[in-house]
């Protein structure tokens, strides 16, 4: 095994954020693949698929391991699945997978899963009940992660799918469930559909969505201030869009607008799309799975919204947040307007002066901050 610890070693999490403190492998990785490693002994090519990998340790692991091929693998975010690309090339097994959505081509007859336990409950309940519909019906899933991110409720969520779910033995503060027997399916119950007729738009949300097909409280507030948003902006930017309320809210607001909604999070790309449809503003409305829009062209926006987010996995690390006020501040035109809302003890209205523009509060509640920024007419950076 001193392979598997040496590819291990050598993980990254670029292009994702890299700090001290931040590690591109964990011991609910190691944990996983212990407990997994006899399936994965007697596995066919073909019959294994990993989701929610990190950073590629378990897929790399694996295939290091048990020098398996033809691994399927799903990861909901784009930082995850350029990191595990990066480093299967370092390590010289980028033939060895195939990156899916998740859904059938995912899962059809395959025989082994693992799975790093996510931490939204909607978000599991749509990987488990796709695991249900499509995979073996002899399907073996091993799903872990760190015990401070475990509850009771996800063994539940994973009981409506299938008929076994044991808990394994932890070890460094990790643990692994075990899970088999998939339940007869009926109707797919993601994505959800709702009605906001405050906004007098239709939200579709897939599992894995932020808030679901929920208004979060932080878009809300921003909505409020929406008819003073550069009032003769063209083109507009939702960055991390999620659901596609804020993008598609503005196009709805503003018959000759064009926006682009981007978000690093296959789920939200997809529930934004059908969002876009739902509310008949898809000509309008282009959704595009991207780390904080860096394929958007230099002075390409007059207007940006935000409603960054606050946590890098279970780290509140501002990193993200100031990923994408500096792309902002490349892709918004001079004289160009980005308004975001956050955490007002976040205070990051000094980072984004200085990564966008003159920027000013327009308005503060008793949780959250707006923002306006004005990018100038030189490079703010």
């Amino acid at each position: 095994m001193g392979h598997v610890e040496d590819v291990l070693s050598r993980l990254r999490r670029y292009p994702d954020v890299e700090a001290l403190n931040l590690y591109a492998v964990d011991a609910a990785d190691r944990l996983i693949l212990d407990v997994a490693a006899d399936a994965l002994a007697t596995a066919d090519s073909g019959s294994v698929a990993i989701i929610g990998d990190a950073y590629g340790a378990l897929t790399l692991g694996a295939v290091a391991g048990h020098d398996l091929r033809e691994v399927r693998v799903h990861q909901d975010l784009l930082t995850g699945e350029l990191a595990l690309a990066n480093n299967a090339r370092t390590a010289g097994l980028s033939d060895r997978y195939t990156a899916h959505p998740l859904g059938s081509h995912l899962l059809g007859d395959v025989r082994v899963v693992l799975l790093r336990l996510p931490r939204v409950l909607s978000g599991l309940a749509e990987v488990a009940d796709a695991i249900a519909r499509y995979a073996d019906p002899e399907v073996e899933v091993f799903a872990g992660g760190r015990d401070k991110h475990l509850t009771k409720s996800m063994n539940d969520v994973l009981a409506q799918s299938f008929s076994e779910v044991r808990a394994s033995r932890g070890r460094q503060k990790s643990r692994t469930l075990l899970v088999g027997g998939p339940k007869p399916v009926g109707h797919p119950r993601f994505p959800v559909r709702a009605r906001l007729d405050e906004l007098d738009i239709d939200v579709v949300a897939h599992g894995a969505a932020f808030s679901g097909a929920r208004l979060d409280i932080g878009t809300r507030f921003l909505l409020q201030h929406l008819k003073w948003m550069k009032p003769d902006a063209r083109d507009a930017i939702d960055l991390g869009c999620g659901t596609g309320i804020l993008a598609v809210a503005l196009a709805k607001a503003r018959p000759g607008i064009k926006v682009v909604g981007t978000d690093q999070s296959a789920a939200a790309v997809a529930s934004a799309r059908e969002t876009a449809e739902a509310n008949q503003v898809a000509d309008r409305v282009t959704v595009m799975r991207d780390d904080a829009m860096s394929s958007a062209a230099d002075n390409s926006a007059d207007l940006v919204l935000c409603n960054p987010p606050f946590h890098v996995g279970a780290a509140v690390h501002t990193g993200s947040a100031i990923k994408m006020f500096a792309e902002t501040g490349r892709v918004l035109r001079p004289g160009g307007e980005l308004w975001t809302v956050y955490n007002s003890h976040l205070n990051y209205r000094g980072v984004v002066e200085r990564m966008v523009g003159r920027t000013e509060v327009v308005g503060r509640n008793r949780k959250f901050t707006v923002t306006r920024s004005v990018r100038g007419l030189h490079d703010p950076r």
